[in-house]
């Protein structure tokens, strides 16, 4: 522990065009503390660590480290010489390498003669500590790893120290990515780690982490800081209110799901193509049928075989996809929000031959106030936006679309809680109208918005839950092998 804050940032605003992103945020950070920071999306959260971990110039206020005032001259290099890491919400791994070589870039020091050994020893041996049995290999290339294995890589990269001391970890959205037993052993190091009198200043939109992992709570809105003070001080209701969201009816999604149509016409099959004694996979129309178990079992695979109509599925009608990894398969980056939301729906918008773009911009206009996108004009680039609003844009697509069916690859990600009940309620309500959706989430309160649920393990389909047989006991145990292994952080 050391006297005063390790870092304080002192009246720090940023603009980006019209919006103010940050308006004279002020915030410390001690030694031997995780700080908890929570708001809707868009508040400023990701942009305020961007500006902490020298990514971005603020247009005004302070950046002290250590007692020392940087900031005329800092940047990412001397953030990063001054033990400030982040593991950012939009990976930012080099595809192209392996783990070791993306290790190497982050720690100059390792350099010389036998360096890739010291890469691959320092960065295994952190995915050793933080998340055992990780199944990753220093040889791998990174691009062709699950986005579950990419998160872990990066934050194994972010806690590995060689000739510089990790002495702040900023980890936005760190478990969004990850199932519920890779999580626990990532908030378990968390808590070693602080013990030890590191800092870690953890972003994310799961109350329960925020409020079961945080010494303090900082809450954002707006671009400001609301509220602040020790995590006991706040519950889960008194968090969403500080946020500005809707507390009523946020213990969790709705325990009812819509009620099972055995009578109704399948409109899917799907048998996991890798296994071939296993389950099969069905939806009937009005269905909502949830993905479960461990990431990385095959659910991802599926979701894009059924998406294709590949060879193996039989689906009956259209097919729209909203993506987990939203940087890869979700957005068109070089496009506007609303080229991004509308581009599902084109033929809606067709005039003859011709494409009318006053229809397609008042689509998208409608869809950002009804999902709440939070955006002064759907004409910017989707890259302005925070990632849990391009997720929501993502949203928009799908359900603006025509597709009967709807596939979900754990699209929660980086969305805040009020916006997730919402999305809940329209999931249930389109369900209700007859479409079909599939839903892959590694959050377990989500699958129990689902008539019935496959849980996914070695690839293969293992067990089928209806709704009022679905709990937490039986996914976890179906989703390990009974041959001695047992759920632990």
């Amino acid at each position: 522990m050391t006297d005063g804050p390790i870092v304080l940032v002192d009246g720090v605003e940023k603009r980006f065009g019209a919006v103010r992103a940050l308006s004279g945020v002020t915030l410390d950070l001690q030694a031997g503390e995780c700080l908890g920071l929570v708001g809707h999306n868009g508040a400023g959260k990701s942009t305020l660590m961007n500006v902490l971990s020298g990514i971005m110039v603020p247009d005004a206020g302070r950046i002290v480290i250590g007692g020392a005032d940087l900031t005329e001259r800092y940047s990412a290099v001397s953030a990063m010489a001054q033990g400030v890491r982040c593991v950012f919400q939009e990976l930012s791994l080099c595809p192209n390498l392996t783990v070791a070589e993306n290790a190497r870039i982050s720690h100059p020091a390792i350099s010389g003669i036998g360096w890739r050994r010291r890469a691959r020893a320092l960065i295994g041996g952190m995915l050793d500590q933080v998340f055992p049995g990780h199944g990753i290999s220093t040889d791998d290339v990174v691009g062709d790893l699950s986005i579950a294995k990419r998160q872990m890589v990066e934050i194994a990269r972010a806690f590995a120290v060689t000739d510089r001391e990790a002495r702040v970890v900023i980890l936005d959205e760190p478990t969004s990515s990850l199932d519920g037993v890779s999580a626990e052993k990532l908030l378990a190091h968390v808590r070693r780690y602080v013990a030890a009198g590191g800092t870690c200043v953890l972003i994310s939109h799961l109350l329960g982490e925020i409020l079961n992992i945080s010494d303090r709570i900082a809450v954002m809105r707006d671009g400001g800081v609301v509220a602040l003070d020790s995590a006991r001080a706040f519950d889960r209701k008194s968090l969403v209110a500080a946020m500005g969201s809707v507390a009523e009816g946020l213990q969790g999604p709705a325990a009812k799901a819509t009620p099972k149509r055995a009578d109704a016409p399948a409109v899917l099959t799907a048998r996991p193509e890798t296994k071939s004694e296993t389950l099969a996979l069905s939806a009937h129309k009005g269905e909502v049928v949830g993905l479960a178990g461990l990431s990385g079992q095959g659910q991802t695979e599926l979701l894009v075989r059924v998406f294709r109509h590949a060879a193996g599925t039989e689906v009956r009608g259209d097919v729209a996809l909203v993506a987990g990894d939203r940087q890869t398969d979700g957005i068109f980056p070089l496009w506007s929000i609303a080229e991004n939301i509308s581009i599902g729906s084109l033929r809606q918008f067709l005039n003859g031959i011709l494409l009318d773009h006053g229809r397609a911009q008042a689509f998208a206009q409608d869809w950002r106030a009804r999902i709440g996108i939070r955006t002064p004009d759907v004409n910017q680039p989707i890259l302005s936006l925070s990632g849990g609003n391009q997720q929501k844009a993502l949203f928009a697509r799908a359900l603006g679309s025509t597709a009967g069916i709807i596939v979900m690859d754990d699209p929660m990600r980086g969305v805040d809680v009020g916006t997730k009940q919402e999305v809940y309620a329209m999931i249930r309500d389109e369900a209700e109208k007859g479409r079909t959706f599939l839903w892959y989430t590694t959050e377990m309160d989500e699958l129990r918005n689902c008539d019935h649920v496959y849980v996914f393990r070695e690839g293969a389909i293992v067990a089928d839950l209806p709704h009022a047989e679905m709990s937490e006991e039986k996914v976890l145990h179906a989703s390990f092998r009974d041959d001695g292994v047992r759920v632990s952080a």
